[in-house]
């Protein structure tokens, strides 16, 4: 049986009017509800969606991973264009050594032009963002691995840059993302292939995409790590099921476990999952009494 991994997805900010603490004890109730069903917690790195209160996704995990030594921690995943590459390296550097080593780096190009018009950040084209993207991972890979790292690239460079202390162990890299181009990044600088949102039938697709950049690369494809993230909305009743309508995994108990199961079959070994409405603790409970236990060892898959 495929061994299947799942992490907890927290919430982006609270509703609007929500006191800081009642955010923070529904996030120690969804986190007590998973609890041993997960192996890893997970905040996303956005800055705005229109007036929705966000909260600043490095700020978050941080805080985060104090209060929760026993698990992994990264984010799905963080956006290249809001840290400058060097910075980024450091900043995961000394996660890694304060966390005790739990930090995993998920990162990719940047999407939501919103944010980025809001903030004052460039907004380039895709293929800049991408080429953005590669040149981070130059660099962290770099400062994260040689004594002094200098990198010359088109949109960064460092030069005789230390990052001190090194990260122990290493933490591993989830790109995420679907793109032709994107999948040849995955394919050569990635420990891990994050799939967000995506349908089991378009991710067959985009699976031969990315088999073909690691043949063409030289690069065993089961060496990287592939994974999902999405939402989920989570009810008793095959009634109100019918009644679910948007992304991500919805429905009952056993449809959600069949909907993960369709991944599974294709080589998904990991799901970061989190609920739409941060007090839709229902969503959270059935998931971690009826849904996830069917993924563990010795349980037998849906």
């Amino acid at each position: 049986m495929t061994t299947v991994h799942f992490g907890w997805v927290l919430n982006a900010g609270p509703t609007r009017g929500m006191e800081p603490s009642r955010f923070l004890e529904i996030t120690r109730e969804q986190i007590a509800l998973v609890g041993e069903q997960i192996d890893s917690l997970w905040f996303t790195d956005h800055l705005q969606f229109g007036q929705s209160p966000v909260l600043e996704g490095w700020t978050a995990l941080t805080y985060i991973a104090a209060l929760y030594p026993q698990y992994r921690i990264g984010h799905m995943v963080l956006c290249q264009s809001f840290r400058n590459p060097a910075l980024l390296a450091k900043m995961g550097a000394t996660l890694q050594y304060l966390s005790g080593g739990r930090f995993l780096l998920g990162i990719g190009a940047g999407w939501h032009e919103e944010e980025y018009r809001a903030y004052n950040y460039p907004f380039p084209e895709p293929r800049i963002r991408l080429e953005q993207l590669e040149e981070t991972l130059q660099i962290v890979k770099a400062l994260w691995s040689e004594e002094q790292a200098t990198v010359e690239g088109r949109h960064y460079r460092v030069h005789s840059a230390y990052c001190e202390p090194k990260p122990e162990p290493v933490p591993p890299v989830i790109v995420g993302g679907l793109g032709p181009r994107l999948l040849h990044i995955v394919a050569r600088y990635a420990d891990g292939w994050n799939a967000a949102w995506v349908k089991p039938e378009a991710y067959r697709e985009r699976l031969t995409t990315f088999e073909r950049a690691c043949q063409q690369l030289g690069r065993d494809p089961s060496q990287i790590e592939r994974s999902w993230f999405g939402r989920c909305i989570c009810v008793p009743s095959p009634q109100e099921a019918a009644r679910l309508q948007g992304r991500g995994l919805l429905g009952t108990p056993d449809q959600i476990a069949e909907q993960i199961q369709a991944y599974v079959d294709l080589g998904i070994t990991t799901f970061m999952l989190g609920s739409w409405e941060l007090e839709d603790l229902q969503t959270v409970e059935l998931l971690a009494r009826q849904v996830l236990p069917r993924f563990r060892p010795g349980a037998g898959a849906a």
